[in-house]
């Protein structure tokens, strides 16, 4: 099997194209030995199938990041047959400058022309043919989005796979063409493969050309001896850049030509940002994006309208009892698009439940308990959760798809600076709201280490996909009892409240333990376009098969062992559900109970099952949707013994069932909710962080991760409780501040005095 690589810039539609070509056959793994995502599938329209390697977005095969490591690295050894280099038509000089790299590689080259569709729609031309002719390999005009010439790009490099190639430059006519022209000889005589590539990465200075053949770099030295350029002076990296970018602009990018009445007016991108990165207007309205998210997901009553409607026109008579009412609405409004999902899937696991519960009626007590309550109860807890976790993820790739995402970077770097963080830092943030495992390994395009150490320790506070059901669950819960207003509007907060304790901890290491400069942050915006169905449902699904993959693996072992820890006492005495507070897994819970009072969900609780909120929070450590499976686990020993509580949906039963069992209140309720969502995250996540951060720094942010979520948890709790004890926590957060104030000032003279 033939293997192609697809190279390309960041937002130049690679991975668009990738989904286009490999469809369902996309996978997601490891580059061999770092943490950073490889996407693979196969191409099978071709000749023979077609292995396609997604490269990571880079701007240079220079090692500067270990995205172009990576992808130079692969290039390099693994010897692809074909590269498809992708460029973004509508920003040519820039990504040209990558494929004069990939061009001085002895390597088959094929050059994508992107986005044609956009380059028509203003108005502009572009010449393939005289591009071709200049860089001497195929360019082949797509538009990756609507899949347009997408099966000629592929015969076309399949065409070119069956050729050899010499690299060539556009340096060859250059002032440095005689050094390239010796260092090129030189790598030939040690029989170096791509000698052209690496001569040129020698002349730059590349840092690992260097130090792997420090025999040739007095070839380089020699030469700069006799050299000088009247701009750059003998800054060979310079002098090579300089001239990739005039032959660019001189050569290449006469190929397209810009439509002059367009060229003067504002394009639609444009327009758009004048309102989106407004100033003034820009912030608020991404909070306003993210509240109607949320709105669309959670709300029970997305519109609100008087409960007399359904007693006009014979509404009552028709769907009194029916299945629409309290699926699509209730009494109060209409139900969203999130919660109408949610009651469907809910109704359909419950019904499962209900039947298997019926075929196992005549079996022992203990079979019924573990099948129903042990196995279904925990694991159909956490799957009722999927419709709304899809739609989450949904809206926020239409955010990410669109370019919107991009502009928020663009706004928060004003705010995130004063912080000591760049808004290069908000993307990984960012991807926190979906998981934290790649959001952490996406803290790799940062440059500063403190600030990348920073970022990875606050990504779990942007509450993940896991968490989710969390969220809802309990917001749900104290809805219900309590006479809350809004499911959404408690879930909204608890995303802020994340939010606000990320900011506030970048503030605190910013300035003790992790003081710096704040690194410059350039970004271009990519202009505004339609998302694809198919990229989204290719995006919905990978998210899909993970969760459920977790839900039958890792929360179905952990349901098992939470029955039978909870059924059984210290002398493997079986028990029944009215003497679960004798079971291991009480004794175990029981012991770690006084650590969580001040947080609300500790002794204060009802004795008998006080342990119940505590056992959930520690096996969340493992997977954060075992929270959830660990009360749908144990709320039928609740229900059997203490009351007796009728509502629609497992997971809405068991958590009812939890907070009356126990007796915990609404303020310990969103304790516990943030205690969760700031604490240690998954072990996926721990063992992450664990390889993205330098090993002194592990074992610190394990404890920050724990003190920063019992400070604030607590600090929840006891205002919520008790209203003055807020005067307590401002003294406590002033006299703070003041002290790392000072000790700064103290520091900083100090160092002026050294030096």
């Amino acid at each position: 099997m033939k293997h192609f690589a697809l190279a390309g810039n960041p937002n130049c539609g690679k991975t668009t194209l990738f989904n286009a070509l490999t469809g369902s056959t996309a996978h997601v793994g490891n580059w061999p030995g770092v943490t950073v995502d490889k996407k693979e599938g196969v191409y099978k329209k071709c000749k023979e199938p077609i292995s396609i390697v997604d490269l990571p977005g880079i701007y240079s095969l220079s090692p500067y990041t270990p995205e172009e490591i990576i992808s130079r690295n692969f290039i390099l050894d693994e010897k692809p047959d074909c590269i498809i280099n992708i460029v973004d038509a509508t920003n040519l000089e820039r990504n040209l400058y990558l494929s004069t790299q990939i061009l001085e590689i002895d390597v088959p080259v094929v050059i994508a022309l992107n986005m044609i569709d956009l380059i028509e729609k203003n108005g502009d031309s572009l010449d393939p043919a005289a591009l071709e002719r200049k860089l001497g390999v195929p360019v082949v005009c797509i538009s990756a989005a609507k899949e347009e010439n997408i099966e000629k790009l592929m015969d076309i490099a399949y065409n070119e796979s069956l050729k050899k190639r010499v690299g060539t430059t556009i340096l060859e006519s250059g002032a440095l063409s005689h050094l390239i022209q010796d260092c090129k000889a030189a790598f030939t005589g040690l029989e170096v493969n791509n000698p052209l590539f690496h001569s040129i990465k020698l002349i730059e200075n590349d840092e690992i050309e260097v130090q792997n053949h420090k025999e040739l770099v007095k070839i380089v030295e020699e030469f700069k001896k006799t050299f000088s350029d009247d701009t750059f002076g003998s800054d060979l990296e310079a002098i090579v850049a300089d001239g990739r970018y005039q032959y660019i602009a001189k050569n290449l990018s006469i190929a397209k030509k810009k439509n002059k009445e367009q060229s003067e007016t504002l394009t639609t991108s444009d327009k758009i940002d004048k309102v989106l990165t407004n100033r003034w207007a820009g912030i608020p309205i991404f909070l306003v994006i993210l509240f109607l998210i949320f709105h669309l997901t959670f709300s029970e009553n997305l519109f609100y309208f008087p409960g007399a409607i359904f007693q006009s026109a014979g509404v009552e008579a028709c769907f009194k009892g029916s299945m629409f009412k309290g699926l699509f609405w209730t009494e109060a409004g209409i139900n969203s698009p999130g919660v109408i999902l949610f009651n469907f899937l809910d109704s359909i696991t419950g019904g499962i439940t209900d039947m298997v519960g019926g075929w196992l009626e005549s079996a022992p007590g203990w079979v019924s308990g573990f099948i129903c309550d042990g196995i279904l109860g925990g694991v159909f807890a956490v799957l009722s959760f999927i419709p709304q976790i899809l739609l989450l993820f949904l809206f926020f790739s239409i955010l990410e798809d669109t370019g919107y995402m991009a502009r928020v970077a663009f706004i928060l770097d004003r705010i995130f600076r004063r912080f000591g963080l760049s808004g290069r830092a908000f993307m990984p943030m960012i991807m926190g709201f979906g998981c934290s495992v790649p959001a952490m390994i996406n803290t790799r395009t940062l440059a500063d280490q403190n600030e990348r150490t920073a970022t990875v320790r606050v990504i779990p506070f942007f509450s993940c996909g896991a968490k989710l059901p969390i969220l809802t669950a309990i917001a749900g819960g104290i809805c219900q009892i309590f006479h809350f207003p809004s499911v959404d509007l408690i879930t909204y907060s608890m995303y802020l409240i994340g939010i606000l304790t990320a900011i506030v901890s970048v503030i605190v290491m910013r300035n003790t333990t992790m003081r710096g400069a704040v690194p410059p942050f350039i970004m271009e915006l990519p202009t505004y376009h339609r998302p694809q169905f198919k990229a989204l449902m290719i995006h919905l699904w990978d998210k899909l098969k993970h969760y459920v993959k977790k839900a039958f693996t890792i929360i179905l072992v952990s349901t098992i062992l939470i029955w039978f820890l909870s059924h059984f006492a210290w002398n493997w005495r079986f028990i029944d559900d009215a003497d679960m507070d004798q079971s291991i897994l009480a004794g175990i819970g029981q012991l770690f109970t006084p650590i969580f009072t001040p947080l609300g969900f500790g002794l204060q609780l009802t004795y008998k099952f006080s342990w119940i909120f505590v056992v959930a929070a520690i096996t969340g450590l493992i997977a954060k949707e075992n929270v959830i499976a660990t009360f749908g686990t144990l709320a039928a020993c609740i229900i059997g013994t203490i009351i007796d509580v009728e509502a629609d949906g497992g997971d809405v039963l068991a958590t009812v069932t939890m907070i009356e069992g126990t007796g915990i209140t609404w303020q310990a309720l969103i304790a516990f909710i943030v205690f969760n969502m700031t604490t240690i995250p998954c072990f996926a996540a721990v063992a992450t962080a664990k390889g993205e951060l330098p090993k002194k720094k592990f074992w610190t942010t394990i404890l920050f991760w724990l003190a920063t979520s019992y400070f604030v948890s607590m600090m929840i709790y006891l205002v919520f409780s008790w209203w003055w004890t807020c005067f307590i926590f401002i003294a406590v957060i002033v006299g703070a501040g003041f002290a790392i104030h000072y000790y700064n000032r103290y520091r900083d003279n100090k160092e002026i005095a050294r030096i």
